[in-house]
């Protein structure tokens, strides 16, 4: 009964009221597992609705876990978009954002701080952050196997019992060049999907075939955590969490701030805590930093960017932003483009228009970049096919993503979309001054030029986004939510 403001409960309920507490105040901290593929774009798993790929593990995880299907990068490039993870930062904000650069030791990375709080760290497999990152790792293995992959179920099996763990695992699956072994199926060339960007010819199906069979090996190893997991009862405490760095090794895919180079396969379990289901809440990559930590009830540095997702873990219907952005920069080849994904939009802006947008994936350098130069040089290429050849290119981009997944029709010219655009262009602007992104003066140039002849004007990295603004120090955030259309 109810005497004034004070509630009164029964004897046996007051009992289960402080036995759940105590259950739930006695509850360990839990463990993490965070798997990050090298390469892998996110239509490339079948619980992504790929029929030709082999991901029996991934699929499983993604019906018992958390499959997120607006999960975007904050770039494409492998070392600026790990730095990025590993601050929860963006690149411009890190110190390193282009390829092969290293990290600042003022630069806080979340494994820091699950150190301080007593979890027990360990990185395993392509680290590509510099050696700064060293400080946040009790273990560093740089793995073993073609993929990095083989040494961590012995990781898992070796490490401390006494403490909660946080296990960075990171292959170079699906990198090139490829590498077959027997953990995985060797694929056809009749049984891979061409995606419509590509030329479908011979060269390029063999070309992925070797591609998808380092996809199904990342699969495979998802296999061996999750049954080490099971086997040492732990997996009911234990957060896994997959994505990948960039999109897949082929023209128009790695670099490019298109869903083929930005989006990312993410997927988390946690039996009988996280909701198993798929949500399209959207969510950035530097989200990952603020919800590892927020799970582990261990407090957010202020100089984390990112905003904690744990509430979409519960109710997948959740909303913790309505906006992400991105950037490309120099990798290997000298560019400056920023992206907003927003609604059913996504918007790019482009710094240097008069240049050709290109990777090494992209040059005549790999099977499937050489066969597609040949096509084009042809006659033999669709329009969706003949992107990278665009020269000059558009200066503003504009795409209805969910009517145009691919990104191939640009609404930016478009009177009808001019209010989408004019908010795009808006909140870009208010996102580059708040955390302090710049087009650098002095900027790095090309390495090489497509056919890989080295460029005598370069030695070395020169101006990068957000030097001459002091952007590694910047903690302003940016938008997160602004007014749907």
């Amino acid at each position: 009964m109810i005497l004034g403001k004070k509630l009164i409960l029964p004897l046996a309920t007051t009992c289960l009221f402080f036995n759940a507490c105590q259950e739930k105040a006695e509850k360990p901290q839990p463990n993490f597992i965070f798997y990050i593929t090298d390469d892998i774009s996110f239509n490339d798993l079948g619980c992504y609705g790929n029929t030709a790929a082999h991901t029996p593990h991934l699929d499983s995880l993604a019906m018992e876990g958390l499959l997120f299907t607006e999960a975007y990068l904050t770039t494409s490039s492998c070392s600026p978009s790990r730095s990025s993870i590993i601050t929860g930062r963006y690149p411009h904000n890190t110190g390193a954002p282009e390829l092969h650069t290293n990290m600042p030791e003022s630069q806080v990375f979340f494994p820091d701080l699950l150190q301080e709080a007593g979890y027990y760290t360990a990185l395993s497999g392509k680290n590509h952050m510099g050696p700064a990152v060293s400080r946040a790792f009790d273990t560093i293995s740089t793995g073993k196997g073609p993929g990095l992959q083989e040494d961590w179920v012995a990781l898992m099996r070796e490490r401390p019992k006494e403490k909660p763990f946080f296990f960075w695992f990171a292959s170079v699956d699906a990198h090139r060049p490829w590498n077959i072994d027997s953990t995985a199926p060797v694929f056809a060339p009749e049984d891979v999907w061409v995606p419509p960007f590509l030329f479908d010819g011979p060269k390029t199906r063999e070309d992925l075939t070797g591609y998808y069979h380092e996809v199904s090996r990342a699969d495979h190893y998802m296999g061996e955590i999750i049954k080490e997991l099971k086997k040492q009862g732990i997996s009911e405490n234990t957060y896994v969490i997959f994505m990948s760095d960039n999109g897949r090794p082929f023209p128009r895919s790695k670099t490019r701030l298109y869903d083929s180079g930005i989006k990312t396969p993410f997927i988390v379990w946690n039996p009988g805590t996280v909701n198993a289901g798929k949500t399209d809440a959207l969510i950035s990559a530097i989200d990952v930093a603020a919800t590892v930590l927020d799970l582990a009830k261990v407090n957010v540095a202020p100089t984390i960017q990112g905003v904690s997702f744990s509430a979409v873990l519960d109710d997948p219907a959740s909303q913790i932003r309505n906006v992400a952005f991105a950037e490309h920069n120099w990798h290997v080849f000298r560019s400056h483009e920023r992206m907003v994904r927003h609604g059913n939009y996504l918007y790019i802006k482009n710094a240097y228009p008069e240049k050709m947008n290109m990777s090494l994936e992209s040059a005549p350098e790999f099977s499937a970049g050489v066969e597609l130069w040949n096509a084009w040089e042809k006659g033999l290429t669709s329009p969706e096919q003949e992107d990278i050849f665009q020269n000059p290119r558009p200066e503003e981009e504009l795409y209805n993503v969910a009517e145009d997944p691919y990104q191939f029709n640009n609404l930016a010219t478009d009177p009808a979309y001019a209010n989408e655009l004019e908010t795009m262009r808006a909140v870009l602007a208010e996102w580059t001054e708040a955390t302090g992104d710049n087009v650098p003066q002095n900027p790095t140039p090309d390495r090489e030029d497509i056919y890989r002849t080295p460029n005598p004007e370069f030695s070395h990295h020169q101006e990068m986004p957000g030097d001459a603004t002091g952007a590694d120090t910047i903690t302003a955030t940016g938008p997160v939510f602004i007014e749907p259309f």
